[in-house]
């Protein structure tokens, strides 16, 4: 075998041991094609990589610092021939960067003064520290290429949603997935909340952001942000990408529940219906792929009011009183409407505020009516608060009647709540009746 094919074997054996297998039957260059193909990295920087590597071991048992040099590898035969350039000099003044005109024209009769000259000094062997040296050096322009090549690959995906694998769960709580071309780390703060892990499981994760580190190509991902859900509402309803019905908001409690606002954009589409799919079929995929939580579909409103009563759904709403000053919102219920109002821990009245971007309180509407009555005001005004503007010009939004003929402002639409398939045969929500005002 030629010496240089000899050293390139011993420095990179244990990064490129198929390719120097095929190179001893004279298949250099498929090989080189192959460790590319696996790498996804270009054939030129492989080349690059084991010419700088053959420089390096040059420079460490023949050279020096100042040498000017030049490796030149064949990737068909395995050969690398290595050259000193010099300047072309009427009179040498640095004897290892320029060469005398008379010597130059050995090498090239027609050389001229200030052109520079290629002079062959490939050596016989090299030492064992420098064939270690130049193995560092493949490996590291190797990898670095690998890594610059995995950041341009997932640097343009940021906001998409991708397929993984899991690869291996962590006691720390870390999980590693397997993803095309690399492995990515899954940190506790971007999962969701009670959801195993183990190893083969297949999952949906979303790019967050990606971005260059000392170590590489960091890749941020995340299972439990609301763009994850956006992107499932995408793969599950043709309707969001046609454009014909769009997304609106969406506030999420990873692990347990989800309001997503949607609205039609042309005549004749029913948003909400094209989101649950027929037999709530769409949203139950969303809700399987999501550790079984909870998906609650509304209709996005350009009227506020009505956007709060359908975002507090199931509860039935009788008034909403607006304060606009504080951007806070008073939803009057009836109390046996007031924990459904709120839900579990509060859960349902926070996605709602999330959702609308107001801040609301639930108030007992018999409570509320009472105690206007008693002071011989209206009921409950359904307008922005008085210091908002004065009283001749504020403009109620909506107005409860007396006590006596109270009826609801607007009625509330029935909500679309999506829950595993075990719970929607055992757990039907009803509304409360209303309760009658005293």
């Amino acid at each position: 075998m030629p010496r240089d094919l000899i050293f390139i074997s011993k420095v990179a054996k244990p990064l490129f041991n198929l390719l120097f297998m095929q190179a001893q039957q004279g298949q250099f260059a498929s090989a080189i094609n192959q460790i590319c193909d696996e790498k996804n990295i270009d054939a030129s920087q492989v080349i690059e990589a084991i010419e700088a590597a053959l420089i390096a071991a040059f420079r460490r048992d023949y050279g020096n610092a100042e040498q000017e040099l030049k490796a030149v590898f064949d990737e068909k035969t395995g050969m690398t021939r290595m050259y000193q350039v010099f300047e072309v000099v009427n009179k040498v003044e640095h004897k290892n960067l320029q060469l005398a005109l008379k010597d130059a024209k050995k090498y090239r009769p027609k050389v001229k003064v200030g052109e520079k000259v290629e002079v062959d000094v490939t050596p016989d062997s090299y030492g064992r520290i420098a064939a270690q040296t130049a193995k560092q050096i493949i490996i590291q322009r190797v990898r670095e290429a690998e890594r610059e090549s995995i950041f341009s690959l997932y640097k343009d995906r940021e906001g998409e949603l991708i397929n993984s694998q899991v690869q291996r769960v962590e006691p720390n709580g870390l999980v590693y997935l397997n993803i095309e071309r690399a492995t990515v780390a899954l940190e506790p703060r971007e999962q969701i909340p009670g959801e195993h892990y183990y190893n083969g499981q297949r999952l949906k994760i979303y790019i967050a952001k990606v971005e260059r580190t000392s170590k590489g190509p960091q890749i941020i991902i995340s299972r439990n942000r609301p763009e994850v859900v956006s992107r499932l509402l995408e793969l599950e309803v043709p309707e969001i990408v046609e454009g014909s019905v769009e997304v609106m908001g969406i506030s999420r409690e990873a692990g347990v529940r989800t309001k997503i606002a949607v609205r039609s954009t042309e005549r004749g589409v029913d948003p909400v219906g094209s989101c649950v799919g027929q037999k709530g079929i769409r949203i139950q995929n969303i809700t399987s792929e999501l550790n079984d939580e909870r998906i609650d579909i509304i209709e996005w409103s350009e009227d506020l009011i009505k956007y709060l009563i359908n975002a507090l759904a199931p509860a039935n709403i009788i008034s909403v009183e607006l304060v606009e000053k504080r951007k806070l919102a008073k939803v009057y219920v009836t109390e046996d409407q007031r924990s459904l109002a709120i839900g579990k821990n509060g859960q349902n009245v926070r996605l709602a505020s999330k959702l609308t971007g107001w801040e609301i309180d639930i108030e007992n509407w018999v409570a509320a009516a009472e105690g206007a009555a008693a002071e011989g005001k209206p009921v409950v005004e359904v307008k922005p608060a008085a210091e908002a503007k004065p009283e001749a010009e504020a403009k109620p939004v909506a107005e409860a009647e007396p006590v006596a003929e109270a009826e609801p402002v607007v009625a509330a639409e029935p909500v679309v709540e999506v829950k595993p398939a075990e719970e929607a045969k055992s757990e039907e929500a009803k509304p409360a009746e209303q309760a009658e005002p005293k």
